[in-house]
């Protein structure tokens, strides 16, 4: 059985990341846009990341244009814009694709190891959120009306 640690995936800039670097520790893994509704959701993703990164959690964040292109911009203008807005520090990567045939490989492996209601495993807007465990499995799948507050006590669950 696949792991998130099996997957190599591209940083907002363009190097190859091997997902093994987290190992050990509690991911929130969310497909993001800049230009959404649930884009001030950016800012309790970096409260909780820097509250619990000290003991072994990380945001990973990837941009995402394919629900109403609200993510428009290349990865330079979406870091841009995070750091500017949201003062993000947790990882970011390159924009990708959630769903259809250009998935990409780490969110077919979310996608089925979590569906979502009915047993949908499609993606159904920015901000779904997949929360991992220290042993790289996909413990539990939000909606992006889920807020970063919201999971808080599921977060601190999975790093005791």
């Amino acid at each position: 059985m696949a792991t998130i640690y099996d997957f190599t995936v591209d940083d907002i800039g363009g190097k190859p990341v091997k997902l093994d670097r987290y190992k050990d520790q509690v991911l929130l893994v969310v497909n993001t846009a800049s230009k959404c509704g649930f884009t001030p959701q950016y800012k309790g993703l970096e409260s909780l990341y820097r509250k619990y990164k000290d003991r072994g959690f990380a945001v990973l964040g990837f941009p995402c244009n394919q629900f109403g292109a609200q993510e428009p911009g290349n990865e330079q203008e979406i870091a841009t814009f995070c750091e500017t807005n949201y003062d993000v520090t947790f990882p970011m990567f390159r924009k990708i694709d959630v769903n259809g045939d250009a998935t990409a490989p780490v969110y077919r492996y979310l996608k089925s190891a979590k569906p979502g209601l009915l047993g949908s495993e499609s993606i159904k807007w920015n901000f779904t959120k997949f929360l991992i465990d220290r042993d790289g499995k996909v413990v539990a799948r939000y909606a992006p009306n889920d807020t970063p507050e919201s999971i808080e006590r599921d977060v601190e669950k999975a790093l005791q």
